[in-house]
């Protein structure tokens, strides 16, 4: 019966009657006729009743027995998302559970990734550390989260493990082997955690595929876009324009709600299949309808209403709820939030305990009673009431109040007493201060910022330090922001929105421009373009934009300006935005390596190809990403401030402040500036990543990390000299750099010094017994060596500790051709190509043993496919006019 009811009241609501009938129609129209739309996108400033639309659509998709899912800003990221699908799914009835069970896989394999890292960087009990206690560097868990690569589960990919401590990894090298070992052996696991959005939108489409079948509609719903779109708008138009990941189900439904509308320069080839719905405050029928709803209905209260509310919706709902009897019990919205919200409400508890709820960005029970001044008695009565009031919302198991409604609350708190705010706002911050130090007892940094309980804490307690005026968290947030950039742009957003809600809420100009700033740069360059505002130049004050139209679009896109700044800087985004994808800067930003023009090694070795290759010429190992032919960096100078002194510090001037200058520690700025290194590293600008080290190491000189890498990047450069004067510094600095000693004997191999790449390669084995970069690195010097069977030994333990990758598989491949075991060969070069379909070396391999078992045409078509995924193959040319060359004329055209 209550059902009954609540569907009649419904019915008869004026309130954006046109929508939701659009919507049920839509829901009546087959997916096949063109009038039928797939996206729903609802658009609107605060307030105008969004989110109340999003959930009768939700209501109206629910009775026509659809299945619904509903995402706000709660969740940070894709997986989150997808997460809170698959628990409102599964709360319907209808679990999915493949992509339930990968979700949690997810979560584990990057939790154990981020522990046995961090578990690395810890000395053994009673050893000590050479280096002294420290947190793990910024490109330590920019690593964890970027890929897996420091760890050498990645192939090809060691030179991030120099982002971490190497005398701790030394120390927990047992620690390290016995905890990933042998749980990340599968691609899969990798890619969980490298890229989780190509991981897990498979199981997405198929799960919905599947539930499809039972149920006539799916529908789901993204909230608060203006903030979830930062991470799901590339996603979410891949997944609905693309089969990339599978294809959607017809009867899928997707409505997403923001401020504004979508991106017609990103979303107009979809506009066919979609309908925009923008919304105003109410009508005035609207609005009436929705009061006579409540039970307000008389004239003189009606036309009280509307005048002070001017429609919008939040206000009329909130003022409806209040039952007023005549005029003088309506209050003008514009006054104070007591007056606007609260008259109504005659016992002073409860309005102060109203006030008191608005000073946190969230409220659970405990936050709330760390905020309300009242009784212990009072507080489960109190608590229970705030929960009711019309303008506050509970989702997640925690109550926010409307930022129409919290926003005035807090002026109010500030304006009426400022010595008092600031009390308030310092006693929150001094409760969630204590629940950190509780949550992070016994555990180090990196720990901490692997907690994401702790995080949230440590959010809270510096929001609330902000709004106290706290003259110190301005450069501790921007400090937690470094290292939140090393977490991926989910978890720095967070610490950006810090700013941009503290300016907001307690008036600060400062707080205001920087999280500002910041957003557009993270929106539009991610973590890397953070880092190098972070790390930038002098910032000035802003300027005024253009008045008119202009300005306004010009504010409305979030261009930034400046006093005197040089024509480039004022552009949308700003300095950093570059336009260029980057990780971290959320779905869709996953960049590939741009191909080599050849994927074998550089110099030859002596005796083993001649000028005029022949099939039983016997080639080296094919590297898939590293000095084998790579790619040519365009140089640019990405570093924005002066060039500094040994020690100094990087001072970004914060606008607005009264010229008060925020630095960054030296030692905290060179890990930035490392971190940066790492995120260059991963799009392949060698150049600019060398840059940064540079950088880097003129603010901490003796840094054998930041020397480790730069030598790998130099090595990569074929800067071998160069590579070889950092990488003997590094290992002189910190003898325990496993990573180091083996990039020196990558580099001293490449030089020709097959004794001294030995040594080096042996010291780094000694270190890390189980290090497959390095075994497949040695095996190299063996073959330099004319020893076969060290060769084909170190590639034996290479392939076993990584089953499943292609690198391995196919440098083992060339040592068993090498040894003409061409059958044994072949079975490896498959392996490798079932792991990786796109390896180009591979298919060469597999080209020249397959000529060498007397199948040439198979031979050819393997060499023509390396070819097309590598045109400048040079190798792979050589060998296929050799087999062209020993076919019949005709046969292939050379």
């Amino acid at each position: 019966m209550q059902q009954l009811v609540q569907r009649r009241r419904r019915a008869g609501l004026v309130a954006r009657s046109v929508e939701r009938e659009l919507f049920r129609a839509n829901l009546d129209t087959p997916p096949e006729d063109g009038r039928h739309r797939f996206l729903f996108h609802v658009h609107g400033n605060a307030g105008v009743g969004k989110s109340f639309l999003l959930r009768e659509f939700e209501q109206i998709a629910r009775e026509r027995g659809a299945l619904t899912a509903y995402v706000d800003e709660s969740a940070g990221s894709v997986p989150e998302a997808l997460a809170v699908i698959c628990r409102q799914f599964t709360a319907q009835g209808r679990r999915l559970k493949e992509l339930d069970r990968q979700l949690a896989a997810h979560r584990e394999r990057r939790h154990e990734a981020e522990l046995a890292v961090l578990a690395a960087l810890e000395p053994e009990p009673g050893t000590g550390s050479p280096t002294g206690p420290a947190a793990p560097s910024a490109g330590s868990m920019a690593v964890a989260r970027a890929g897996l690569a420091g760890l050498g589960l990645i192939p090809g990919a060691g030179a991030f493990t120099a982002v971490l401590d190497p005398a701790q990894l030394a120390q927990g090298a047992d620690r390290l082997r016995a905890g990933l070992g042998a749980r990340f052996r599968s691609h899969e696991d990798v890619q969980l955690v490298l890229d989780p959005e190509s991981a897990l939108t498979p199981a997405l489409t198929s799960e919905l595929t599947e539930a499809a079948t039972a149920a006539p509609w799916i529908v789901l719903f993204f909230d608060t876009y203006e903030r979830t779109g930062r991470y799901l708008d590339a996603w979410l138009h891949d997944v609905m324009t693309t089969d990339r990941h599978g294809t959607l189900p017809a009867t899928v439904v997707v409505v997403t709600a923001g401020q504004r509308p979508l991106d017609p320069a990103h979303w107009g080839g979809f506009a066919d299949f979609m309908t925009a719905v923008p919304l105003e405050p109410f009508t005035e029928a609207e609005a009436r309808g929705l009061l006579a709803a409540r039970g307000v209905t008389a004239e003189p209260v009606v036309t009280e209403v509307l005048r002070l509310t001017g429609g919008l919706p939040v206000l009329v709902s909130t003022l409806a709820g209040t039952r007023p009897a005549g005029p003088d019990d309506v209050h003008d919205p514009s006054a104070t939030a007591v007056e606007r919200f609260l008259k109504w409400e005659q016992d002073a508890v409860r309005r102060s305990a109203a006030l008191a709820g608005a000073l946190p960005r969230w409220l659970d029970a405990d936050v709330f009673r760390a905020a309300a001044d009242c009784s212990e008695e009072q507080l489960d009565e109190l608590y229970a009431w705030v929960c009711g009031l019309p303008f506050t919302d509970e989702r997640a198991a925690r109550l926010r109040y409307h930022d129409v409604v919290r926003a005035p609350m807090l002026r109010l708190q500030r304006g009426r007493s400022p010595r008092g705010w600031a009390q308030r706002q310092r006693r929150l911050a001094e409760v969630f201060g204590q629940w950190r130090t509780e949550c992070g007892a016994g555990r180090d940094t990196g720990q901490l910022w692997a907690d994401e309980r702790w995080r949230e804490l440590r959010l809270a307690e510096s929001y609330h330090r902000l709004c106290a005026g706290d003259r110190d968290a301005l450069p501790e947030v921007l400090r937690d922001l470094v290292e939140a950039c090393d977490r991926g742009g989910a978890v720095a957003g967070r610490w950006v929105r810090v700013l941009e809600d503290a300016g907001r809420d307690a008036g600060l100009p400062a707080e205001a421009v920087w999280g500002s700033r910041l957003s557009t740069v993270l929106t539009g360059g991610g973590t890397e373009a953070v880092l190098e505002v972070l790390l930038g130049g002098d910032w000035r004050p802003p300027v005024a934009p253009p008045e008119g139209a202009a300005g306004a679009a010009a504010v409305g896109a979030g261009q930034w300006y400046t006093v005197g700044a040089p024509p480039d800087v004022v552009v949308a985004g700003g300095r950093g935005n570059t336009g260029v994808v980057v990780p971290g800067g959320g779905p869709g930003n996953r960049v590939r390596r741009r191909p080599v023009p050849d994927d074998r090694e550089g110099t030859p070795v002596p005796g083993e190809r001649g000028d005029a290759p022949s099939p039983d010429d016997r080639v080296g190992a094919p590297l898939p990403d590293d000095d084998d032919g790579a790619p040519t960096p365009t140089p640019a100078d990405h570093g924005h401030g002066p060039r500094t002194e040994p020690g100094a510090s990087y001072r970004p001037r914060t606008p607005g402040a009264g010229g008060r200058d925020l630095a960054l520690p030296p030692g905290l700025a060179a890990r930035a500036r490392r971190g940066l290194a790492v995120a260059r590293l991963v799009r392949g600008d060698y150049e600019a990543a060398v840059a940064d080290l540079t950088k880097a190491l003129e603010l901490a000189p003796d840094d054998a990390q930041s020397l480790g890498l730069r030598g790998e990047c130099l090595r990569t450069l074929r800067r071998n000299d160069e590579a070889v004067r950092d990488l003997e510094r590094a290992v002189a600095l910190d003898p325990g750099h496993d990573y180091a000693w083996a990039s020196l004997g990558a580099a001293r191999l490449a030089r020709g010094e097959a004794a001294a790449a030995r040594t080096a390669l042996d010291r780094a084995l000694e270190l890390k017994p189980d290090y497959p970069w390095a075994l497949i690195r040695r095996a190299r010097v063996w073959r330099a060596l004319d020893d076969p069977g060290r060769r084909l030994a170190d590639l034996d333990r290479a392939v076993a500790l990584q089953p499943d990758s292609p690198w391995a598989h196919c440098e083992r491949g060339d040592a068993l051709r090498a040894a003409g075991r061409d059958e044994e060969a072949l079975a490896h070069y498959d392996r490798a190509l079932a792991l990786d379909a796109e390896y180009a070396s591979a298919y060469a391999s597999r080209g020249a043993s397959l000529f060498g078992l007397g199948r040439p045409a198979e031979a050819l078509a393997a060499l023509d496919r390396a070819l097309e995924l590598n045109p400048s193959y040079a190798w792979a040319r050589a060998q296929r006019d050799a087999v062209a060359h020993a076919m019949s004329p005709g046969v292939a055209d050379t």
